[in-house]
């Protein structure tokens, strides 16, 4: 694996000398300023490359912007409403700076209104670090109480509903206010969130819009952009739904295996593939994440590797995130998987047979604490993680490792 680490451009706390220290070997980023939609200009893309490329004292990094996340889709080709043939043609253009700038591995998701979900952003765990938390109850709180979505307390059940109805009783008002603010916050990065007017409003436009008419518009949007990706040699990959089940009534269509099968058989070409996140599909107990990439292996473009601890039985869960060794899923097995895929890729002489892996989110530990750095996105609680994982990948590849009986 070609071990990167995601980096928010100049303003992030962990800056370029950080990421040459820990070892990485390339970055993921993105022009989070362009507003979605937009195009993405050979000067932007440029300025961000020139960014990576040169630490503190001026002196060369070493290190290159291997993956692009997010190159985001907008809402308006999600639900095939307003410029969103604009925005494709857009897309398109930011595709062909891209590849021109050497850029290859785009990831990009297709989750309706809201992003990756959290309830808390610093829940404390036993060993007195904070993790990023959801919370089922507090989520259907928001649904319910704050947001007051239309059918949100049916949807839930009386017994969540409920539960949902005294924790909120019991919120301060300026919970409420951190509550709302951590569900609507946007992809990490993003300069742009959405207000609870703005989720309603949203929320309207996709009331005809129901499980098969969003997968519909999906893979008319990927009908449109996988050839472009495919000319470019470029490699789009689609990232799961984080949590990977429905919420405010929306539909969510790539949360499972199934999901994945129905997208890249309907767009069958090597320029569509995925971005796998043991983390958010590892909210659904059950998602088999080992089996999952042995399944989908050749089409497996990027690698997210972190871990959840799930809280709750049955589905949807309440959990949190866990150590990057901790948590539910078996990540020695999954690793392993990784490997042997990118052994046969090398075999059959695929440019791309190190797959690019970040360390995903982190637990804040240690000097983390009291930073304020963006949210899931610790430097220490990463190195961590990345440490462990290193660790692992180098036994699984080790030359000895042939010798050692099945």
């Amino acid at each position: 694996m070609r071990q990167t680490w995601r980096w928010f451009g100049p303003h992030d706390l962990t800056s370029v000398d950080d990421m040459r220290q820990a070892g990485v070997e390339g970055v993921v980023s993105a022009l989070h300023h362009v507003p979605t939609g937009a195009v993405w200009t050979d000067e932007e893309i440029s300025k961000r490359q020139s960014e990576i490329s040169r630490m503190k004292d001026g002196s060369a990094s070493g290190l290159s912007w291997d993956v692009v996340e997010s190159l985001p889709v907008s809402e308006a080709i999600k639900k095939q409403k307003g410029d969103w043939r604009a925005h494709i043609a857009n897309y398109k253009v930011s595709l062909e700076n891209l590849a021109s700038a050497g850029l290859q591995t785009i990831c990009y998701n297709f989750m309706p209104v809201l992003d990756w979900t959290r309830t808390d952003l610093a829940f404390r765990v036993g060993h007195g670090g904070t993790t990023m938390r959801f919370d089922h109850i507090d989520f259907a709180a928001f649904d319910i109480h704050i947001l007051q979505r239309g059918g949100a307390a049916e949807s839930f059940g009386p017994e969540v509903t409920e539960a949902a109805g005294a924790r909120f009783a019991g919120m301060s008002e300026e919970r409420k206010r951190q509550l709302a603010a951590n569900v609507t916050a946007g992809l990490p990065g993003s300069t742009e969130s959405m207000t609870t007017q703005e989720v309603r409003q949203h929320l309207a436009e996709y009331d005809s819009i129901g499980v098969d008419a969003l997968r519909a518009n999906f893979i008319a949007f990927l009908e449109e952009v996988t050839p472009v990706a495919e000319r470019l040699g470029m490699r789009l990959c689609c990232h799961t739904d984080d949590p990977p089940f429905p919420l405010l009534g929306l539909p969510r269509i790539m949360s499972t295996a199934d999901d994945y099968a129905v997208i890249l058989d309907a767009v069958d070409s090597p320029a569509s593939g995925m971005t796998l996140c043991s983390g958010s599909l590892g909210a659904r107990p059950d998602n088999d994440i080992p089996a999952i990439m042995r399944r989908f292996a050749p089409r497996v473009h990027f690698l997210h590797l972190r871990n959840v601890t799930l809280e709750t039985p049955g589905m949807p869960a309440s959990f949190h995130e866990a150590e990057h060794l901790g948590g539910g899923t078996d990540m020695v097995a999954l690793i392993a998987e990784i490997v042997a895929e990118e052994a046969r890729r090398k075999a059959e002489g695929r440019a791309d047979h190190q797959i690019p892996m970040r360390p995903d989110h982190g637990q804040d530990i240690v000097d983390d604490l009291g930073r304020d750095g963006q949210p899931g996105y610790p430097i220490i609680g990463r190195l961590k993680g990345l440490a462990e994982l290193r660790g692992v990948m180098t036994a699984l590849t080790h030359p000895s490792m042939a010798r050692v009986p099945a």
